[in-house]
């Protein structure tokens, strides 16, 4: 109890108001540069200064002048912000002195009222606190003069100076262009331009804030963007500063210019916006680490139309590359520009990922890799490694373009092999065969090909499609327990300490041997397992998922209204402080709970398994998709439209307007869900949906008029999604021989 009690002071004291703190003593020190008064004890120091308006000055650093030259005459204090052309007064009143029309004593800063003439044209240039007077100077500027930032020193832009460059006859063109160089060849000129005034926001500059004002930006780009010349100029100004940005700025505030100039080159023409933004994306993958972390959260705290800007600016000079790719353009020096811009964009979609802003994946997709891969030229292509840097960012694609660079870079990995693995298996006993081929060590894993002992077929996909689903069976079922299916029927790795850690190594091994054959393990493992795969943290949402009943209640005790605890306990304020205390307790005990879930009660296990599925699926690409396309890959499509199936469908020596064939559709609706899946198993060997859905899987009916019909089954070629359908005399015939068919037909070759 001591302990929260030491913590919870120095908590309140010192850790919640450090940086505002060392910014207050700072400007306190400078305002009292005689350090006598440290020998006043705490309650004596109190009497001669306020210790509340520590509570006004949060954040705004050194960037306001103090005059306290009467301090120790126990008068008063006055405060200038000059970017707001403010004075705050606070202290001894009784002579009217701190400007507010009353003769009080007053122990809070509040603003002076300052006479109507001191209205934006004039600057504050001196303040002073005499014993019962206070003194203010102000200036006019002259109208000819280019308004500055008296508090920074530097010229700066702003709508004045905007509308007179626009207005200018060519006369005053020479002019024009030394104050466009002279704002935007500086950085500092352009970080101070559009800052944000309303409450002083601008000060508050931190890792947190950048204090821009981003609809100003905005419209002062905008009007800039309308005469060619001004922003022809302004552009080659711009383009030289970006040469000589620093990657080590000395302060945050230097990072303001990362965020205003994407908005500027947008407005531009293609390739000039192209080169500019190749070179801002250089100068950011320049910045130091410290830098490049305040950078990201001023991203992710961006307004979501300037994020989505970014977003698109990247991305479209991305896609310009790729197009030049596409027309046969190849080399180094694009591959090498190219991954420039996919490495910003990557920063970009971590961030909103992180910050969990609402920008949708396909906001980050590139369409042009498509057509890319659509090219005659494909194998110059893998050849240059312009897929190889593609498949490292796993945003820039579709799933579908995705899946054609695995199957690219696969042909490319596995070529010479293309006979691949024979595994020869004995039906009954699928498992403990396999187990066996797997532990010899004469062999590499992929690609695989099956035979089933005793079966005649030869396996064109069907046979080991059929392969991975009986394992998926006979795996659940293993006696070893290395898989255990909770409440929602998901199946994940058995927590269960005593289970070898071999026996996970080779379950890893079939799911990454199914992944990189194409085919699908009928497995309901979580999303949060592909996750791991992919390295990203399973959160409470994948716990909802895996246990919704156990998750519902850890959101409940999260979501709890403080205000309902508070009237339910008739709790005081102190008490209020400590359960605000114990919430903080709360969040930090669910993502515990999360993580042991997930991560610690299967720590070896998950180890083994990854090890395996990336001894079955050696080829590392995989690691581009998403975990949902992931889980859809291994798993299949959760959606069964058995309609589609029907319009995917063709025929050979029969129509769709037959009626035996109206008869088998009529028969395969009646089907219940399970028997469908059947009849899915019997054609193709497996239940599961391909990603894409069925139309992505041949269907082919067959007429077949041969002798004895009504003493024929219906046959499937697995490997070639074929059903060859006797012509049946009825449709009670038909339903009873296709039932029998897809119930007892198992094994491959006629009986």
């Amino acid at each position: 109890r001591q302990k929260y009690v030491d913590l919870y002071v120095d908590f309140v004291f010192n850790k919640s108001v450090k940086k505002q703190f060392e910014h207050f003593s700072e400007g306190f020190f400078k305002g009292c540069p005689l350090d006598a008064w440290s020998m006043f004890h705490p309650e004596e120091l109190q009497e001669h200064t306020v210790y509340a308006c520590i509570h006004i000055w949060v954040g705004m650093g050194t960037d306001f002048q103090f005059s306290i030259e009467s301090f120790f005459q126990r008068h008063h204090t006055l405060v200038s912000v000059t970017s707001s052309k403010l004075i705050y007064s606070f202290g001894c009143g009784t002579q009217g002195q701190l400007g507010n029309g009353e003769m009080i004593k007053q122990s809070v800063p509040f603003s002076v009222d300052l006479p109507t003439e001191c209205n934006q044209e004039y600057t504050i240039e001196k303040i002073i606190a005499g014993e019962n007077h206070s003194f203010a100077l102000f200036f006019k500027e002259l109208e000819s003069k280019v308004k500055s930032n008296p508090s920074r020193g530097a010229l700066t832009l702003n709508d004045r100076m905007i509308d007179r460059w626009l207005s200018a006859t060519d006369s005053c063109w020479a002019t024009i262009k030394q104050e466009i160089n002279t704002v935007f060849s500086s950085a500092a000129s352009l970080n101070g331009s559009f800052l944000e005034m309303n409450c002083d926001d601008h000060y508050q500059t931190s890792e947190e804030h950048c204090g821009l004002d981003f609809d100003l930006v905005k419209t002062s780009f905008a009007k800039l963007s309308k005469n060619k010349s001004l922003i022809s100029e302004v552009i080659k100004v711009v383009e030289q500063m970006l040469r000589s940005l620093n990657p080590n700025p000395t302060g945050v505030e230097s990072l303001r210019v990362y965020l205003l100039l994407p908005e500027l080159i947008r407005l531009l023409k293609k390739h000039r916006r192209t080169e500019l933004t190749e070179a801002l994306a250089s100068k950011i993958l320049q910045l130091d680490p410290d830098a490049h972390k305040v950078l990201e959260k001023y991203w992710s705290k961006l307004p979501d139309d300037w994020l989505k800007s970014l977003v698109k600016l990247f991305r479209k000079a991305s896609a310009e590359l790729i197009g030049q790719m596409s027309f046969g353009k190849m080399g180094y020096d694009l591959t090498r520009r190219l991954k420039k811009f996919l490495n910003i964009l990557q920063m970009i979609y971590q961030v909103c990922c992180s910050a969990n802003r609402d920008i949708p994946n396909r906001d980050f997709i590139i369409h042009e890799i498509s057509d890319l891969l659509d090219t005659v030229r494909t194998k110059a292509i893998v050849n240059c490694g312009t897929i190889n840097i593609l498949v490292k960012f796993p945003f820039a694609a579709d799933t579908a373009s995705k899946r054609r660079m695995f199957h690219y870079l696969q042909w490319q990995l596995f070529r010479p092999r293309a006979n691949g693995n024979v595994l020869h298996i004995k039906r009954e006993s699928v498992w403990l065969d396999t187990l066996t081929y797997l532990k010899q060590k004469t062999h590499a894993f992929p690609p695989v090909q099956v035979t089933f002992i005793g079966e005649n077929g030869i396996d064109m996909r069907g046979l080991s499609a059929e392969f991975f689903s009986l394992l998926s069976q006979s795996l659940l079922k293993w006696e070893k327990k290395v898989l255990e299916v909770h409440e929602s029927s998901l199946v994940c790795l058995s927590h269960i300490s005593h289970t070898s850690n071999r026996d996970f190594y080779y379950l890893g091994v079939i799911c990454g041997m199914a992944l990189y054959n194409h085919h699908y393990i009928n497995i309901g493992f979580p999303l949060a397992l592909f996750k791991k795969l992919l390295q990203q943290s399973p959160t409470l949402n994948d716990l909802e998922e895996l246990s919704p009943v156990e998750a519902r209640s850890l959101k409940s005790l999260l979501e709890e209204e403080e205000d309902e605890v508070v009237d339910m306990l008739f709790l005081d304020f102190t008490v209020i402080q400590f359960l605000w205390f114990i919430c903080i307790k709360v969040q930090k005990y669910v993502d515990l709970y999360v993580n042991f879930v997930f991560n610690k009660s299967v720590k070896k296990q998950f180890k083994h398994f990854s090890r395996g599925f990336f001894k079955g699926c050696p080829l590392d690409a995989w690691s581009m998709f998403h975990p949902e396309e992931l889980q859809e890959l291994l798993h299949g499509s959760p959606e069964y439209e058995w309609k589609e199936l029907q319009q995917c469908a063709s025929y050979e020596k029969c129509s769709a307007s037959d009626e035996l064939i109206k008869n088998f559709w009529t028969v395969f609706f009646e089907l219940s869900e399970e028997n469908k899946r059947k009849f899915l198993i019997f054609l193709y060997g497996t239940d599961r949906v391909p990603v894409g859905g069925f139309s992505k899987r041949s269907l082919k009916i067959l007429l077949s008029d041969c002798p004895d019909v009504e003493d024929r089954l219906p046959e499937a070629q697995t490997c070639f999604g074929r059903l060859i359908l006797p012509k049946y005399s009825d449709i009670n015939t038909l339903r009873n021989k296709l039932i029998h068919a897809i119930s007892f037909c198992e094994v491959f070759g006629r009986e």
